[in-house]
């Protein structure tokens, strides 16, 4: 079974997926947003920020992350001078989420572990909600954000302003996707239902792997 990524804009469900994902296939979870977190605390100096400046983030997060990838889903043909074969756990799979991808920057770095595509090693899922207009996003951050979101209690100007820039980064995100070899699913309308399906979805891949990998 391949490791998860799952990539999308504030809002698309990339956290509620991947609890899914969890519950139903037992994935443990790694979000993008506590790594950034973590990071912001504890070196400050790389300006790797949650809720700061997106693209600079995203930049900045980039080789940690190739690197990250790159070792864990591909540590069985490593044989360097730190013997990454010997940590290998079998089995162990994670599904990772968020949004700060600079995928030429990661796809670069995954190289170097022999990853040229994509697909080869990872279930790819992005989520996009394109289908929505500006003063939707913002009527959705206004009716579900929480104490714990960062737009919490901004005006509707903000949020208007907010959801424009959503909105853009998500057909931008669109673009990398198909470049990048993802599966595209759009939360725009029945979210609940497109996240259920891709769960399916996932559990069919894996079901062929496996059976193919008996008939073997």
């Amino acid at each position: 079974m391949k490791n998860i990524i799952i990539v999308g804009p504030s809002r698309a469900g990339k956290t509620t997926l991947a609890r899914k994902i969890n519950e139903k296939l037992n994935y443990f979870i790694i979000s993008l947003d506590n790594i950034a977190a973590a990071f912001g605390r504890a070196y400050p100096q790389l300006d790797i920020r949650l809720n700061w400046n997106r693209e600079k983030t995203t930049d900045n997060l980039a080789p940690f992350l190739g690197h990250f990838l790159g070792i864990l889903s591909a540590a069985h043909d490593i044989a360097d001078d730190q013997n990454l074969r010997a940590r290998v756990v079998k089995e162990n799979r994670f599904v990772l989420e968020g949004a700060y991808f600079n995928f030429e920057k990661i796809s670069s770095i995954l190289k170097m572990y022999g990853i040229e595509d994509w697909k080869d090693h990872f279930i790819l899922i992005g989520l996009a909600q394109n289908k929505k207009t500006a003063d939707e996003f913002a009527g959705d951050l206004k009716k579900y954000d929480t104490e714990d979101d960062w737009t919490y209690g901004f005006d509707e100007d903000d949020l208007r302003e907010v959801g424009r820039e959503e909105l853009q980064f998500s057909r931008f995100m669109t673009d990398q996707f198909v470049k990048y070899g993802f599966t595209v699913y759009d939360t725009s309308t029945e979210r609940e239902r497109v996240l259920d399906q891709i769960v399916k979805d996932i559990q069919s891949i894996c079901f062929k792997k496996e059976f193919y990998h008996e008939k073997i």
